[in-house]
């Protein structure tokens, strides 16, 4: 538990307080003024050790053991069943009978106040192949060139735009869906010529691992597209 900021003493501070007067025999008035507290907290410590022993010289938490104004479980159980009809907290107090806040309170306290609150989350959907090879993912990542250190470090704008139009580079990225083992390569450009190259150097790459693609998924339709009319479809049979 948390010791409060303002707390004189600690479960250190209060096991030397039973020890300097049980063990040294010192008055609890002394060992009051040494430490800085009054005679009543170290009356209290003592009182407690010798109860409870070294244990109950811990903080105790400040929640009561009893509240009388509580709201009654029937009514929350009752709040929380038209809750989950999709019954807005106001036509829940009218109808019980029961103020609007304490409504409010107990949807906040099960966490049923906001209308997402009442759906399911739903289970992640992910798919995954069994087997390395049976599907690749092959993506297409666009990265501009910099001849100097950009206003975001420098902080100068100054002749930003100086350097802009000095040509790009493309990262094209392919990995394995089963066991997400990754191949890329930097290259001029994401035309036909650069896409199918790239696909021949990722697929004997895996071929070297002992991995054979059979299918490659990929968003990149342009490229691919514009190689199919050129005559280079590709066949991973013949890869």
């Amino acid at each position: 538990m948390n010791i409060h900021q303002n707390a004189r003493t600690t479960p250190c501070s209060r096991a030397e307080i039973v020890r300097r007067v049980i063990t040294l025999g010192e008055t609890p008035r002394a060992v009051a003024t040494a430490l800085g507290v009054s005679q009543r907290t170290v009356a209290k410590w003592l009182a407690r050790y010798r109860v409870e022993g070294i244990a109950g010289l811990v903080d105790r938490s400040s929640q009561p053991h009893h509240l009388p104004t509580a709201t009654p479980d029937e009514l929350v159980e009752q709040i929380v069943a038209l809750r989950r009809r999709r019954i807005i907290g106001k036509q829940i107090a009218k109808a019980l009978g029961a103020s609007p806040a304490t409504v409010s309170r107990v949807l906040r306290r099960h966490r049923l106040s906001c209308i997402r609150d009442l759906d399911p989350l739903e289970p992640v959907r992910r798919y995954e192949r069994e087997h390395p090879g049976e599907l690749i993912h092959i993506d297409i990542k666009k990265l501009g060139h910099f001849e100097r250190v950009g206003h975001r470090i420098t902080g100068d704008r100054h002749g930003q735009s100086n350097s802009r139009g000095i040509g790009w580079e493309f990262v094209h990225v392919c990995i394995d869906d089963a066991s997400r083992i990754a191949f890329s390569q930097i290259l001029p450009d994401e035309k036909k010529e650069s896409a199918v190259a790239f696909l021949h150097a990722a697929v004997a790459y895996y071929r070297s691992l002992g991995i054979v693609v059979c299918r490659v998924m990929t968003d990149n339709v342009l490229c691919w597209e514009a190689a199919e009319g050129k005559g280079q479809q590709v066949s991973l049979r013949r890869l």
